[in-house]
């Protein structure tokens, strides 16, 4: 008999239009929630943000689909646009779970800009980077470094080996005293890897839950 799984979604009305959240493992709140968005090109089916849900077990994870992909939308909007669809969700989550419940935020990709970006002002507890878009592709003059730097949070970013948008030693130096950096010895943007190389999808979930327990004991 397969495992039941406590999944449960509801949609929060913002100024870019409703955001949908897939809560996993609800009963899991009162001991921190781990909000994370999806990257501009796909949504919260990848790998790694749905290996998260389901292989974290210190908190309830939510996943959440910004306005633009629940519309049916192929293509993501300005970073301006994703915040607002971002901080109505948090604002709900936070006065569904209360003030003394600690709030982590993050996503992949984009979404991991978008929590980057909004974390401090949302009060989260910490912020959760995953693939984090250092630059564009073959461009590393434009660098996005000043985001991931200015969370003044705790901070975690997990980083594919083979990230063309930024592989680990592509990143300056991160603060020590809030930022981990972990990079993988293998992996892509999407974590995916080569035939011949393992899975990374269960480093991605070990780093992030072992963080966790960190943040919240």
């Amino acid at each position: 008999m397969p495992p039941i799984r406590d999944v449960s979604t509801e949609l929060v009305p913002t100024e870019a239009g409703d955001a949908r959240l897939t809560w996993h493992h609800r009963d899991r709140a009162p001991h921190g929630v781990l909000l994370l968005g999806h990257g501009a090109g796909g949504g919260i089916e990848a790998p790694d943000l749905q290996a998260i849900a389901t292989g974290v077990d210190a908190v309830a994870v939510v996943l959440v689909e910004q306005p633009w992909r629940v519309a049916g939308k192929r293509l993501a909007p300005a970073p301006k646009t994703l915040d607002a669809g971002w901080l109505p969700v948090v604002a709900h989550v936070r006065a569904q779970v209360g003030d003394s419940v600690p709030l982590f935020v993050g996503g992949r990709s984009a979404g991991a800009r978008v929590a980057c970006r909004t974390g401090a002002p949302t009060g989260a507890a910490g912020v959760v980077a995953l693939a984090f878009p250092l630059h564009p592709p073959g461009k590393p003059e434009r660098s996005r470094a000043d985001e991931l730097l200015q969370t003044a949070l705790p901070t975690l970013v997990v980083q594919g080996a083979r990230d063309p948008f930024g592989t680990p030693p592509e990143f300056p130096p991160l603060p020590r005293r809030t930022h981990r950096l972990v990079g993988l010895d293998a992996g892509n943007h999407a974590f995916a890897v080569r035939k011949t190389e393992p899975d990374a999808v269960p480093d991605v979930v070990r780093a992030v839950a072992d963080w966790l327990q960190r943040q919240i004991r």
